[in-house]
């Protein structure tokens, strides 16, 4: 179980530290303008004031404040979870989650926003612009569902009935 934990955590702290080294990175080449790098996908500068893609944005000073204090509250809880796992899968799942939501507390608490460099698009439609913390979230988002989904699987959920 120990050895999980720091797995998770491990995990965290790589996607902190990649998230922090790669965003600086981008606004430097992004300076000149934004990349096309495929007819989908380009390199773009965007600031982010709300949460993951943009939603919920919160106007004024306090914003960013609000907004990381939710993130953190958040990943105490999700830290809570991390520390009674006793599997592999979920504890990825939440270091990456907690090493997303992380990265992007401290884009807002230093900068005010978060920024964002990865723009996804096709035809007329494009995804909001995002980063390297949000693709962690986001896939670690994906881990903790497909475990919850099928780690049980062959599994009885509720102990068998003896027959009479």
């Amino acid at each position: 179980m120990k050895s999980l934990r720091l797995a998770g955590l491990a995990v965290a702290l790589a996607v902190i530290f990649l998230d922090q080294l790669s965003k600086p990175l981008m606004r430097d080449y992004l300076a000149g303008g934004d990349v096309t790098v495929a007819p989908f996908f380009s390199l773009v500068s965007a600031w982010n004031k709300g949460v993951g893609f943009s939603l919920l944005t919160l106007q004024g000073p306090l914003g960013p404040y609000l907004l990381s204090g939710l993130a953190l509250v958040i990943t105490a809880a999700l830290l809570i979870w991390l520390f009674r796992l006793d599997r592999v899968t979920p504890a990825v799942g939440l270091g990456l989650v907690i090493g997303g939501a992380l990265g992007n507390v401290i884009d807002r608490i230093r900068l005010g926003a978060v920024f964002d460099f990865l723009d996804v698009h096709v035809g007329g439609y494009h995804w909001p612009a995002f980063n390297l913390a949000d693709s962690a979230l986001s896939l670690g988002v994906v881990l903790l569902v497909l475990d919850g989904l099928f780690e049980g699987q062959g599994k009885s959920k509720t102990p068998a009935r003896p027959e009479v």
